[in-house]
């Protein structure tokens, strides 16, 4: 089987560096918490494998975290309901509801 290409965050603004940031100090959902987990990793160079392996979650997981995160931003996980991604939502990779 051929390997998946590596996927990374873009690059990050000051504001969404801080929130994320923030996040990983107040967050009382487990799921956001780790989405921005996921983000801060990749955007410091962490490979998709190198990040699951790490927070004990699928390949699939964080690529699909990194894709949602370069196409809408924060938005999808600062709204109520966690936005919709590709005609389901966020949630859908996730282990819990968003």
């Amino acid at each position: 089987m051929a390997r998946k290409p590596e996927v990374f965050v873009r690059a990050l603004t000051m504001e969404e560096g801080r929130r994320l940031q923030r996040s990983t100090h107040s967050a009382k959902d487990p799921v956001k918490l780790r989405r921005a987990i996921v983000v801060l990793m990749s955007a410091q160079g962490q490979s998709a494998s190198a990040i699951k392996a790490l927070m004990q979650v699928s390949d699939d997981y964080v690529r699909q975290v990194v894709h949602t995160f370069n196409e809408r931003g924060l938005m999808p996980w600062t709204q109520n309901g966690a936005g919709a991604v590709h005609g389901g939502s966020v949630s859908g990779c996730a282990s819990a509801s968003a």
